[in-house]
């Protein structure tokens, strides 16, 4: 009976604790909207902000620590979401893009690459390596390796605070 008693005592403290705690799949939580190339050129024409690219590859152990950890940070997925357009390039992907009336094709062999993602990347293929372009494209950043969420946010708040154009050249 003694047992009986302190179970029915400690049970409702047990289902208080479980309701009260933070739900970490709560469908609330932002996520970074990634587009596509086209669909950001689409994007940018009617509404221009700065760009951000993360270019990567499907094979790249570091792009997918930064797809778990970085691009999760709330931070980043705030400014991200806000303040640029995020775009994904695969730098192998084999589809054609169409930018500015230039084709950009895949290029090479069994690791080859996509000649914009060459173009953005000045043929310097590293991987992972943010872009942030101004909503002209004109390149601000190019930012080989990986991010953590701090270091990320200190190139983003650098676009975003206007800083780069304080820069002389």
């Amino acid at each position: 009976m003694k047992n009986l008693l302190l179970f029915a005592l400690v049970l409702p403290f047990f289902a208080l604790a479980f309701v009260a705690a933070p739900n970490n799949q709560n469908p609330a939580v932002k996520k970074i909207h990634w587009y596509t190339w086209e669909e950001m050129t689409a994007a940018n024409a009617k509404n221009p902000k700065p760009i951000f690219v993360d270019v990567y590859t499907e094979w790249c152990g570091w792009c997918k620590k930064m797809d778990r950890s970085t691009f999760q940070d709330p931070k980043v997925v705030k400014t991200l979401t806000e303040d640029f357009y995020a775009v994904k390039l695969d730098a192998e992907q084999k589809e054609t893009i169409l930018f500015k009336g230039t084709e950009f094709k895949f290029v090479g062999g069994r690791r080859g690459h996509n000649e914009l993602a060459a173009s953005l990347l000045d043929g310097r293929l590293s991987f992972p390596t943010t872009v942030l372009l101004t909503a002209n494209y004109e390149r601000i950043i190019l930012s080989p390796g990986f991010k953590n969420a701090k270091n990320l946010m200190q190139e983003l708040n650098f676009v975003t605070s206007k800083e780069y154009l304080k820069e002389t050249k």
